[in-house]
């Protein structure tokens, strides 16, 4: 549908947070035209052409999802009603190293095979510049895109799948290209140290990349080394990075340890660096099982040939004796998501999407780490998995992440494949359940332990956690505000209904209470449903940076 434009509109009867006090929210009409706040009136007293009653709901400026792999995934109606029944109006996409551009065909062909079970397909991109990809968004959805430059795509374009550090002469290749992106709309860098082939990047490339990106005042924002018992070595490495370049750093989906994690970020702030983190409120995370049970050691960045490796008995002799073997703990606590057949002929195994993996390896006469194995020489490491993390994270990591002055909400959202797979339930809850637990301290019991209840947020603090950082760390100015001015992304809640139903056992299940919600003055849900109307944008920086808050 065509962009409406133009729109005068009056939210009726809200209420807005105004102060840090849960219980105060001022009644008002909120006046909107050409896309932006106007005004704020006494309640009942506005006028405008086009009016949505508020009947007395919270008035949020548009959540912004700091971490999410919906950049294929949202030209589809079924995903932009998951992201806006949680009030999720915009979206950063390009993470964790891996994404559709800055890219050439060859690239853009092995980001798309190698994310297949995490970004998917884009349906309107198939290689080229950020600044191409970006305008696939504009005016296609109602959802606003930024993007950040993957590092592990940008390597792979200038130096393909190898398996060693970066020459002086690739880097400065890799940094003029990551400097061109930038000039395209770029919101700032992702890394992510645990996938291929970033994880054979040194410090030196780090360091290097990262200085292009600190003299635009734009964030690196990593998948670390490590996380659980690495998490201390991993972020130091980061803190590094930061201490040599000035950059603004950005960690994410952090989580427990907590004694090792606060302490650190804290020392961090403490000589003067801009250190955030997004997370997500639940226990469990989602992933590649290659990247979960493989080591770096075999060539996962080359498809083919770790497919043939894999084949190989000695290959497979050195494999369990140096790191399968070593899992034993890591299996009972995988539940396989996606399990894709690419149409050679593989055996079909997607009916074991939502099984154990031991249980699986107990069907097919196997070990599980020889099922592991078969899963992913059958899918063509296509397989993705649901993972228990381990105790060092907990419901009180959760909550203590969730309160801390550097927080911005990242969901991890995984929307594919949308068919035959068992989803993780944040794509479609991770708002709505930190929204409803922090703020209304209403738990929700997603069988993983990891309440979120409690309260410990206001309203205005939910507006902060929710919109407002991920605005100011991605430099989205005028956005995660309904000042007079502000772009007019506009979520209406009703805090009566408000709750997350999307379960492990049902992780697509609608989140309610969040029934309106208006994209630049223009209504997209509505009565909680989509409007076909499309006015999001991609979204980049503006050209000076603003210093971040929580440092």
């Amino acid at each position: 549908m065509s962009r409406v434009t133009n729109l005068s509109l009056v939210l009726r009867d809200v209420r807005i947070p105004t102060t840090d006090r849960v219980d105060h929210l001022t009644p008002a009409d909120l006046v909107v035209a050409a896309g932006r706040v106007q005004r704020v009136e006494p309640p009942g007293t506005a006028r405008g052409a086009h009016v949505i009653d508020g009947g007395g709901r919270v008035a949020l400026p548009g959540f912004i999802d700091a971490h999410s792999h919906a950049g294929g995934a949202v030209f589809d109606p079924e995903v932009q009603l998951a992201l806006l029944r949680q009030g999720v109006t915009g979206i950063v996409v390009g993470q964790d190293g891996i994404g559709a551009a800055p890219s050439d065909e060859a690239s853009a062909r092995w980001s798309a095979r190698y994310f297949a079970a995490i970004d998917g397909a884009h349906p309107r991109f198939a290689g080229g510049s950020v600044r191409e990809l970006l305008a696939t968004y504009d005016d296609a959805t109602p959802i606003n895109v930024a993007t950040v430059v993957p590092h592990g795509s940008l390597r792979y374009l200038v130096m393909g799948a190898e398996q060693r550090p970066a020459s002086p002469a690739e880097t400065a290749r890799m940094a003029a290209i990551l400097d061109q992106a930038l000039d395209d709309g770029a919101a700032g860098l992702s890394t992510g140290l645990e996938y291929v082939p970033a994880a054979w990047a040194d410090e030196a490339e780090l360091v290097a990349l990262a200085r292009v990106t600190a003299a635009r005042g734009l964030p690196h924002v990593s998948h670390m080394r490590g996380y659980e018992s690495a998490a201390g070595s991993a972020l130091a490495e980061l803190v590094r990075i930061a201490e040599a370049t000035g950059v603004a750093t950005h960690v994410s989906h952090l989580h427990g340890p907590l004694d090792l994690i606060v302490p650190d970020l804290a020392a961090a702030h403490g000589r003067g660096l801009d250190v955030t983190f997004d997370s997500y409120p639940y226990l469990r995370g989602f992933s590649l099982l290659s990247m979960v049970g493989l080591p770096t050691w075999l060539p996962l960045a080359d498809a083919d040939a770790c497919l043939t490796a894999l084949r190989d008995p000695a290959v497979l002799t050195r494999l369990h004796a140096e790191h399968l073997d070593a899992l034993a703990d890591l299996w009972p606590r995988v539940t396989l998501a996606g399990l894709p057949t690419d149409g050679t002929g593989r055996r079909d195994l997607t009916w074991a999407a939502g099984l154990r993996l031991p249980e699986l390896a107990a069907r097919l006469d196997l070990s599980p780490a020889e099922a592991a194995v078969t899963i992913l020489v059958e899918t063509g490491l296509r397989a993705s998995c649901i993972f228990e993390q381990p105790p060092t994270n907990s419901p009180d990591s959760v909550r203590t992440l969730a309160d801390h002055p550097s927080h911005l909400t990242g969901s991890d959202a995984i929307y594919v494949p949308r068919t035959g797979a068992h989803l993780h339930p944040r794509g479609w809850g991770a708002f709505a359940r930190l929204l409803a637990g922090r703020v209304l301290d209403r738990a929700t019991d997603l069988g993983d332990g990891a309440g979120t209840g409690g309260g410990g947020w206001s309203w205005s603090d939910a507006a902060e956690h929710l919109s407002a950082r991920a605005a100011r760390r991605f430099r989205l100015t005028g956005r995660g505000t309904l000042t007079p001015g502000s772009v007019a992304d506009v979520v209406l809640v009703d805090p009566d209904t408000l709750a997350d139903r999307a379960t492990f056992a049902d992780p697509c299940a609608l989140a309610t209470g969040i029934d309106d919600v208006v994209v630049a003055g223009v209504p997209v849900l509505a009565a909680g449903a989509l409007t076909g109307e499309t006015p999001g944008r991609a979204l980049r920086p503006t050209a000076h940076p603003q210093p971040h808050p929580a440092t």
